[in-house]
């Protein structure tokens, strides 16, 4: 099933978009209109996320993996991060 979602984040729109199957995240894609250094970073982060099941801390241990690389999201905390993520639980669901 494909999900959309957006967080609104103190400083920023985050968006995601997953496939979400027996509660695994697949096709993860974040955007929005936060800063990320190295900019690229975001693609590492969807690659932590790839096959992570959907559950808090699974989404959390992506994420700190993720920042332990030394990525920088100025205004945007780990916090908000792993919010925007498990509001893929609650999503708009689309089923193609």
């Amino acid at each position: 099933m494909h999900v959309n979602t957006i967080y609104k984040a103190p400083k920023g729109i985050i968006r995601i978009s997953a496939e979400v199957n027996d509660n695994k995240m697949s096709n993860v894609r974040i955007t929005g209109d936060f800063f990320m250094v190295p900019e690229d970073s975001i693609l590492t982060l969807e690659k932590y996320l790839e096959g992570t099941k959907l559950e808090y801390t699974s989404v959390s241990d992506a994420v700190n993996k993720f920042y332990l690389s030394g990525v920088m999201t100025p205004m945007v905390t780990k916090l908000d991060l792993v919010t925007a993520i498990m509001g893929v639980v609650v999503g708009e669901r689309k089923t193609n």
